[in-house]
């Protein structure tokens, strides 16, 4: 068996499990909500806040810019290339009450998860720059990735990698740039 087919096994039968846990209301809000701070807005808040806190700050904001845009012109070349249906498109959960971004055509593929890639991106640079505050830059990272999987936007297999080349992105970047 190849490692593709384990990995796509390993994500059916994760999709069951996801499809079987009836998760406890705060636990769906709070996927929900860092479903959606990872659509940008927890990025465009920390904006003004990296601003306020002088040259490291804009240094940061610069480095996370330039981490976005590198994650996001990646994204969209893999996901053009690979069209991987989400698991929502699959199998219907009346728990999964929201839907994909539609702002770009290739936001309807799930292969790999940008909302992880950008968040791990974005959120490494930041990680880095401000070592005090990175266990709640990357738990908010973490949070809206585990999203993508219990809302039934994304295969785990989708997420692991956006978290991964995220990761080397915003490493990349930030030693490159900050370092």
């Amino acid at each position: 068996m190849s490692v593709l087919t384990q990995v796509l096994a390993s994500d059916d039968r994760l999709l069951g499990r996801v499809l079987e846990w009836k998760a406890p209301r705060w636990v769906r809000l709070w996927m929900r909500a860092a479903t959606r701070l990872g659509d940008g807005w927890v990025w465009l808040a920390a904006a003004p806040l990296l601003l306020a806190a002088g040259s490291p700050g804009v240094r940061a904001l610069g480095a996370g810019v330039v981490s976005a845009v590198i994650a996001n012109a990646l994204l969209v070349c893999v996901k053009r290339r690979v069209r991987r249906m989400r698991p929502c498109e699959r199998v219907f959960s009346p728990s999964w009450d929201i839907s994909p971004l539609g702002w770009f055509p290739s936001d309807r593929f799930s292969f790999p998860s940008g909302h992880a890639l950008n968040a791990f991106a974005i959120g490494s640079v930041l990680a880095l720059s401000f070592p005090a505050a990175a266990v709640l830059i990357l738990l908010v990272a973490a949070s809206v990735a585990a999203s993508r999987v219990v809302l039934g936007l994304h295969w785990l297999s989708d997420v692991v990698a956006g978290v991964v080349v995220g990761l080397v992105i915003g490493t990349l970047v930030w030693l490159a740039l900050l370092c």
